[in-house]
């Protein structure tokens, strides 16, 4: 399965990489000389320079520099897509057509060909807005219902919204490639940020959409659950979620004032929703005696889900002890001398059979574009494991950065 890349930043990159990760050869087309924008996001970067975001969602990708404003590009990119079984692109909508690459006119040629575009606000009124993570988080509602009551909104600490899409779009892309394999024809799918943050949005969005309630900001409180927020221990912050009657009961006895499970104000959820700044106060003094750790442990003994605001450092290294995958290295090729070996998040998902793949570290710019350009080269196959490295594929390397 081939896929010809020409996306940028992160949804794209992201999808691509997720099905690189499954085994698709993806070839990332990139201008000459500046290749994809986050190539130049830094600081981070590793010990060569190169951007860390760039190397986060780029992996097990080859790299091919195409000028798509020259006919000699075009001609490169249309060759490329021949021999390919899958577009991804994320310029804004109009770019691939203007370029004779747009959907309609490559399956014309191509009715197999799954053609993936993302947008930020869609093909139609919303084409001439930028789409940028920050933009829909703020007019998609993500930040209105992100920060403290009194506060001001705040975004997600990460371009939460540029992954969801990601996610979606590589949804797509298989249904997709499901239907072509019954059918033998491919189709357009279409995703864009606004739409997925909406979708994302889940409880806090049915909750409008059913009810009519607009959702506001409530710190680290949830809507509907109470106590499923942070409390201050002796040291640091720790989180609780009940999601039941016996975990209340639970934390009740372990924080010695089993008598609140049958307050009236806190016998039921709905009762501690309604008295949620009282339960809050209660909890929190009876937290204060005692660290976090401490808290945790005793508390997911006892069948409450608890655990502390962890940094990303701590957060790694809870995933090792629970023996869960954290960070992989994937080796340099030793057939390219230019080549540096890479570490790298881990793909979430464990398949028994197909295991993810970690073959290829992120390319440098053009790094394959002859290999990728060559007249015999197009209709190759995914390179094999034995032509990428002389060892064993990097399939279970899950070792912690710690």
């Amino acid at each position: 399965m081939r896929i010809a890349d020409f996306s940028r930043v992160l949804a794209g990159p992201y999808a691509t990489m997720l099905l690189a990760d499954l085994g698709a050869d993806v070839v990332k087309v990139e201008r000459p000389g500046i290749g994809d924008d986050t190539r130049a996001w830094h600081p981070p970067a590793d010990p060569d320079g190169t951007s860390t975001y760039f190397l986060g969602v780029n992996r097990n990708k080859r790299s091919v520099t195409l000028d798509l404003t020259t006919d000699v590009g075009r001609e490169q990119a249309r060759a490329l897509v021949a021999e390919s079984d899958v577009l991804v692109e994320n310029f804004r909508p109009g770019t691939m057509e203007r370029l004779g690459l747009g959907p309609e006119e490559l399956r014309a040629r191509q009715p197999e060909l799954v053609y993936c575009s993302i947008s930020g606000f869609g093909s139609g009124e919303g084409a001439r807005i930028p789409g940028y993570d920050l933009l829909v988080q703020a007019v998609g509602g993500l930040m209105s219902v992100t920060g403290e009551t009194a506060g001001e909104p705040v975004k997600a600490g990460v371009a939460l919204v540029d992954v969801i899409t990601g996610l979606h779009a590589s949804l797509g892309i298989l249904a997709a490639l499901r239907h072509r394999d019954a059918t033998g024809q491919g189709q357009h799918v279409e995703v864009n940020l606004l739409s997925s943050l909406l979708s994302a949005l889940v409880n806090q969005a049915s909750a409008f959409a059913v009810a009519g309630v607009v959702p506001g900001r409530m710190g680290n409180a949830h809507p509907s659950i109470a106590p499923y927020e942070t409390f201050r221990a002796a040291d640091r912050p720790i989180a609780i979620a009940v999601g039941n009657d016996r975990q209340f009961a639970a934390l009740a006895d372990l924080l010695g004032d089993p008598g609140l499970a049958r307050d009236d104000r806190f016998r039921t959820n709905t009762d501690r929703v309604a008295h949620r700044a009282e339960l809050r106060d209660v909890l929190t003094a009876l937290l204060g005696a005692a660290d976090a750790d401490h808290w945790s442990a005793a508390l997911l003994a006892a069948g409450v889900p608890a655990g502390p605001v962890n940094t990303v450092e701590e957060a790694f290294d809870f995933a090792r002890k629970l023996g869960l995958p954290g960070i992989v290295d994937i080796p340099a090729a030793p057939a390219d001398p230019g080549d540096r070996p890479s570490r790298q998040v881990a793909n979430p998902i464990t398949l028994s059979a197909t295991p993810v793949r970690y073959d290829l570290p992120p390319p440098r710019l053009g790094q394959h574009t002859a290999e990728i350009l060559r007249p015999s080269a197009h209709r190759l196959t995914r390179p094999t494991r034995a032509e990428l490295h002389t060892t064993e594929p990097n399939t279970t390397n899950h070792r912690s950065s710690r």
